[in-house]
């Protein structure tokens, strides 16, 4: 087991995987590693299931950390491409938290959950000694909508083309930046144009827009282990080979700096807000169209072959064995005196 983060497809297949319970027939896409959501099919719907740790970082500020949590609740189950119609949220607070800061969080939830057309519809919220900040409960996100309307992680086929929103480390230069501010050597026009990657960290749009435009057969959201992580697990899952092109992946301003600072490889960090998509061949252009009209910068940066793998630039990647924004967060939180 990663002693941060994730646990590894070793840990997952010796533990969790042969322990599921019963085995129903209306599972129709149980637990895999480095897949983001689940089925189950009721009558004729699909309901898609998610579930995410919630996690609250106070020198964001509550409203922008609830923000941030609510749609890292969403994303999961939205990169199935039926649109989120159902929440609910734990919180297990911080003594220390007051009303008013939850009261912060609660009202970005409901305002986002509103714009999205998600209904919050049960939960449980209290104060309990040992919680601390970050991580204050959990969600789970219900998308319930057509069966053939699902985007199935491991729907890539050899012939699809693959596409990326928004590119690397869009997480780097959004949050930890936003956080850590002035222990930045940044110029203040890159350190401000960073700071604005933070409202880009959400792939709800990307995998709404995206798969309502075209003939999308996979996506997934480049979280911890970047996008060389999302990579790996989108060509595991597919069961195909990935062939990328690094110069045609976008990098977005102030990205490329921010991860020079820290000492981070972007292509290895956890970047909520990047998704990877497949595409039949002949979407393409209506998809990145779609995705343009919403201002969602994409492009398409290789192709699906039969085989398994990925390669970028004819050299074979791996998944990163550790995500180096934990380290870099836990340096820097020490330094500042971050709680």
């Amino acid at each position: 087991m990663t002693d941060l983060g994730k646990v590894d497809r070793s840990f997952f297949d010796r533990y969790i995987y042969p322990n599921l319970g019963t085995d129903r027939d209306d599972v129709t896409l149980g637990p895999q590693h480095g897949v983001d959501f689940g089925v189950v099919e009721v009558g004729d719907r699909a309901v898609v299931m998610a579930s995410d740790p919630l996690s609250l970082v106070p020198a964001l500020g509550f409203e922008k950390a609830g923000w941030f949590a609510v749609h890292v609740a969403l994303s999961d189950a939205a990169v199935s491409g039926i649109p989120p119609s159902h929440l609910s949220v734990t919180f297990t607070l911080p003594p220390e938290m007051t009303d008013e800061q939850f009261g912060a969080v609660w009202e970005a939830f409901d305002r986002e959950a509103s714009e999205l057309g998600v209904s919050i519809v049960t939960g449980h919220t209290a104060r309990y000694g040992g919680c601390q900040y970050p991580w204050v409960g959990g969600a789970t996100t219900l998308a319930v909508g057509d069966p053939d309307a699902v985007v199935r992680p491991d729907g890539a086929t050899p012939g699809d083309r693959l596409l990326v929103t928004k590119g690397p480390a869009v997480e780097v230069a959004g949050f930890l930046v936003t956080l850590f501010e002035d222990a930045v050597d940044l110029s203040d026009s890159t350190i401000e144009t960073a700071k604005e990657r933070f409202w880009d960290m959400s792939p709800v749009r990307d995998a709404l827009t995206a798969a309502a435009a075209g003939p999308v057969t996979a996506m997934h959201d480049a979280t911890e282990g970047g996008l060389r992580g999302a990579l790996v697990e989108l060509a595991g899952a597919g069961g195909v080979r990935l062939d990328v092109d690094a110069d045609a992946v976008p990098v977005l301003p102030g990205v490329a700096e921010s991860c020079e600072f820290f000492g981070i490889d972007p292509w290895a960090a956890t970047s909520e807000g990047t998704l990877l998509l497949t595409v039949e061949s002949g979407g393409v252009e209506r998809v990145l169209d779609a995705l343009d009209d919403e201002d969602i910068p994409a492009a398409e940066i290789g192709e699906v072959s039969a085989g398994e793998g990925v390669f970028v630039d004819g050299e074979r990647a791996e998944k990163p064995e550790a995500d180096p924004s934990w380290e870099v967060f836990e340096e820097y939180a020490d330094r500042v005196g971050l709680e």
